[in-house]
């Protein structure tokens, strides 16, 4: 069957993103064929159609959806047809109208959830998720700890806001600008910091008293590596998972030492569900902390598919907040 699909045939600006029909057949062994409700915009997007991730051409983009399946292949035996489903997954393509797929990292929606919300939270929830609870310091993280979220009115942000709170951890935020800051601040963020206005190093050291923090999550890279590092306590982490600003320039390791012996990961969502099972356990997690609404997630915009190029112009000028999510 023929469906309506955002392509990109050659790396570069939003301009490259097409919609074009495409073929989608029956799914084979360990593949679902999904009919998207609504599809997740995200930072990797635009990693992959600018080329900083390569990708084979022509490729349909998008890392997350939910819908409903519509038939599973042979081996498939955690799904059916008719499930409401959502998901995090590589390959991409989820800006489409539907998609054969594999199984393994789509999960049933709990029927409390929308698809709307199923579609804007899981690669972000998800990667909420394995910072919080699996990308830890060496001394761990307790009740009361300060850590640092960089870009904390974004989608990964808010949702990080929350969760953290409701662990008990006094999340320092970065945003740019007074409404981003009261908006991470809202959802439950223990301090602000705008970046635009304020050195973020010196009101970390400030509000920690002059300690530091724990842990540093970054997904901004460049225009963030330095300033990060200084603020970590000594055997303090930073957890880089993006490059928002592009990416880090190489560095001597060996600065590590001196600032306190310090740690530094370059996380990714794809090695921790790199399993059906522990797909299922994040997503497990996830669903239980929304449906108990200690994280609610936010939906601050909303775009047709076919005007996907706005939507990642506005997503890179930094004018959005929250989630996105595109509608087929």
């Amino acid at each position: 069957m023929s469906v309506k699909a955002i392509q990109i045939r050659a790396h570069g600006g939003p301009e490259q993103m097409q919609l074009v029909d495409v073929e989608v057949g029956n799914p084979g062994a360990g593949e679902i064929r999904i009919r998207h409700q609504a599809s997740g915009l995200n930072f990797i997007d635009v990693y992959q159609r600018t080329g900083l991730y390569q990708l084979n051409l022509p490729h349909t983009l998008g890392m997350e959806g939910a819908g409903v399946v519509e038939a599973v292949g042979e081996g498939v035996t955690h799904l059916k047809a008719g499930d409401r489903a959502a998901y995090a997954s590589n390959p991409p393509g989820s800006y489409s109208q539907a998609r054969v797929m594999p199984a393994k990292n789509v999960v049933k929606l709990p029927d409390g959830i929308a698809f709307e919300t199923g579609a804007a939270m899981m690669l972000k929830g998800l990667t909420a998720q394995y910072l919080l609870k699996k990308t830890l310091p060496v001394e761990g993280l307790q009740k009361g700890d300060h850590v640092l979220f960089h870009a904390a009115a974004g989608g990964v942000g808010l949702i990080a806001c929350q969760w953290a709170k409701a662990l008990g951890l006094q999340l320092i935020g970065t945003a740019g600008g007074a409404a981003k800051c009261a908006l991470a601040k809202e959802h439950g963020a223990a301090h602000v910091i705008d970046y635009t206005k304020e050195d973020f190093v010196a009101r970390v050291k400030e509000i920690t008293g002059g300690k530091g923090v724990k842990v540093v999550y970054d997904s901004i890279g460049k225009d963030t590596f330095e300033g990060s590092l200084s603020c970590l306590r000594p055997f303090g982490l930073l957890a880089s998972f993006g490059n928002a600003s592009g990416p880090v320039a190489p560095f001597a390791p060996g600065i590590l030492g001196p600032k306190g012996s310090l740690y530094l990961t370059r996380a990714t969502l794809f090695t921790h569900i790199a399993t059906r099972e522990a797909t299922q356990a994040m997503a497990d997690d996830l669903f239980a902390v929304v449906l108990s609404g200690a994280v609610k997630i936010r939906i601050d915009q909303r775009y047709p598919m076919a005007e996907v190029a706005q939507a990642h112009r506005d997503l890179e000028a930094r004018k959005t907040t929250g989630s996105t999510v595109l509608m087929p």
